[in-house]
């Protein structure tokens, strides 16, 4: 299993409009592609420096082929919404992970 893990800062001033946006359409969006299985969306409880509030978001793939799918076909257009209604209130930074074993 890969999990795709987003995240983001985002800055207080948008953060209610940015929260009701990622809970009530974006994550669904990106679960619509067909290429995850779930999605978790997590608060990073450190403060940050340059202040904002950090999230966690965790998509899971059945494989890297399906997340580079996802790349290729998706992604671009899922990315620039984001951009067009937050630009540099919100900052982001992706990885991919791989689950070795669950207790």
């Amino acid at each position: 299993m890969i999990i795709y893990n987003v995240t983001i800062n985002i800055h207080e001033s948008v953060h209610d409009q940015w929260m009701k946006w990622m809970q009530e359409k974006h994550i669904a969006d990106v679960m619509a592609t067909g290429k995850f299985s779930t999605a978790r969306m997590v608060k990073v409880l450190v403060e940050e420096e340059m202040g904002g509030v950090t999230y966690s978001i965790q998509y899971t793939t059945d494989s890297k082929e399906t997340l580079q799918r996802y790349y290729d076909e998706d992604a671009p257009r899922l990315r620039a919404e984001g951009f067009a209604l937050f630009g540099d209130k919100m900052l982001a930074f992706r990885t991919e992970l791989e689950l070795i074993s669950d207790h």
